[in-house]
């Protein structure tokens, strides 16, 4: 099942349990994917879909510690739990074990020498681990391999 066709499943169920926070949360995630693809003039597939996901994920963390710093603790608990749905649609995320693996076969791929190679290197762990891990984590982990 594509993840745009398990949105709606999700909200038909989230409308027949009354769920609104569910329903609002699933919305806008699907108004999302719906905007890109009106903008671009593209069908977004799976991965595409799990980067609008992505993305959404991180505005959200983002908008808990701007929230949590001004001391809106109301607004960030509504804010964390639309993070917890939205996490229920990323893939299983992945062990330190399995990044570091991607990360080696990257590296090897590309025949990086050093930090120059560097982009080269996320550009191919982006598409293969999007999602399934935390990039900015990654990044630190490619740097220390490259030096």
């Amino acid at each position: 099942m594509t993840l745009k066709a398990r949105f709606k499943e999700e909200q038909k169920l989230a409308m027949r349990a009354k769920d609104k926070l569910r329903l609002k949360t699933i919305r806008s995630l699907m108004a999302a994917v719906q905007q890109i693809e009106l903008d671009d003039q593209v069908e977004l597939d799976n991965n595409a879909v799990t980067a609008v996901v992505v993305k959404s994920v991180k505005q959200r963390k983002d908008s808990i510690s701007q929230f949590e710093k001004a001391e809106r603790h109301d607004l960030a608990d509504i804010e964390k739990a639309e993070l917890v749905i939205l996490e229920e649609f990323l893939p299983q995320a992945l062990t330190s074990e399995e990044i570091d693996t991607h990360i080696k076969q990257a590296i090897a791929a590309v025949e990086a020498k050093g930090m120059q190679d560097m982009g080269k290197v996320m550009g191919i762990l982006q598409k293969d681990i999007q999602g399934r891990a935390d990039m900015a984590q990654v990044s630190g982990l490619v740097r220390k391999n490259l030096l």
